[in-house]
């Protein structure tokens, strides 16, 4: 007989995440983060390879970040607004945990599978945060996305990547909702 968990469930049925730029200080330190970070390790992984990371970015890492964003940006020709877009997603941040993708090499766990337990990290990670009384959100980002950026920010090897950018402070205002998916249009069942 299944041993239900109602308070879980009406969590994560109710669970919204908190719009980043509504997030300000104070944000977990160090004692408060690891459970949040323990409960983000223990999710799925196939053939318990551990094919991600994290770097917990604080305030003066976010900062330079946000500098590099601009020059970066200006190198890649992106328009003005997606540089002060990017820029600010840092310069804003108090405290961010990357979540990064370190894809091992295997014959019996195929590259999908490993992304997959990446994904379920952020989002475990983001529930963690969120159960613990924090508001988070999950962001990426064309900076996110480009090999340079990150090798020079953040030191990732060729092979790395960034599978989020978990934001997490103290909420400033209530999060909107919004709609949520018809389960009719998404929901095949079959019997036989």
């Amino acid at each position: 007989m299944p041993q239900p968990n109602p308070a879980a469930l009406d969590f994560l049925l109710t669970r919204r995440s908190r719009p980043a730029k509504t997030l300000t200080s104070p944000v977990p330190d160090r004692a408060a983060l690891e459970p949040i970070l323990r409960a983000a390790g223990r999710s799925p992984d196939h053939g318990k390879l551990e094919p991600w990371r994290f770097i917990v970015l604080e305030r003066e890492a976010l900062l330079r970040l946000a500098g590099y964003v601009e020059t970066r940006g200006a190198a890649l020709g992106k328009a003005p607004e997606d540089i002060e877009k990017q820029r600010r997603q840092y310069a804003d941040a108090h405290l961010v945990v990357a979540v990064i993708a370190c894809p091992e090499a295997s014959d019996k766990i195929p590259q999908i599978e490993q992304t997959l337990s990446v994904g379920a990290v952020c989002l475990q990670l983001l529930n963690a945060a969120l159960a613990s009384g924090w508001g988070a959100n999950w962001l990426t980002g064309w900076a996110s996305h480009d090999p340079m950026f990150m090798e020079e920010a953040l030191g990732l090897s060729s092979v790395e990547w960034v599978g989020g950018l978990i934001h997490i402070g103290t909420e400033t205002a209530e999060p909107p909702d919004r709609p949520r998916p018809d389960l009719d249009a998404k929901v095949s069942w079959v019997a036989t």
